[in-house]
């Protein structure tokens, strides 16, 4: 059975982004040459699922593309109908049925890429299988929480953590079972 893995960066305090919205505390810890696994991760995945507010910052600050390579299903989740394109899909029903169907089709793991609503909404059904969270070295003080209140307790298990220069710590966990 395939799994949701979510990969994601956060602020050392928790924060996945500043007030409205800005995620320009990320570029931080850019540096050429180093994407601190995403390449190596997006190998694994041939699906993913995506806050509407996630999708657009991403479309116009890095474009399209960054998504809809041709080769992996893009499931956008929103409240407000959209015309899909290509295989960029805007979801509005149940997250939890969605998550079911694509569980139980064949193909690579699902990566979901936040944002927060999301994330919180797969949690309260202990939906994602495994936790790839980039820590970066700062604190927002306020923003967008990564994990919000008001979800079951979960346990996970530790597989890896890995340091970098820039101060990003990637942390890996699988969902305990």
């Amino acid at each position: 059975m395939r799994k949701i893995k979510l990969f994601i960066a956060t602020s050392l305090d928790g924060f996945i982004a500043q007030p409205n919205d800005d995620l320009s505390f990320l570029k931080l810890v850019e540096k050429e040459g180093e994407d601190y696994g995403y390449a190596a991760f997006t190998s694994t995945i041939d699906t993913i699922m995506i806050g509407r507010k996630t999708y657009d910052y991403v479309v116009k600050e890095i474009g399209a593309s960054h998504y809809d390579n041709g080769e992996r299903d893009v499931y956008v989740i929103t409240r407000t109908e959209r015309s899909d394109n290509g295989r960029i899909k805007f979801y509005t029903g149940n997250i939890k049925d969605l998550v079911t169907k694509l569980k139980g089709d064949e193909g690579k793991d699902i990566y979901c890429d936040g944002g927060a609503e999301v994330v919180n909404e797969l949690l309260k059904d202990d939906l994602i299988d495994e936790f790839i969270i980039s820590v970066i070295p700062i604190l927002l003080g306020n923003g967008t929480r990564l994990f919000k209140e008001g979800r079951p307790e979960q346990l996970l298990e530790f597989v890896s953590a890995k340091t970098f220069d820039t101060g990003l710590v990637r942390l890996y966990y699988k969902r305990k079972k």
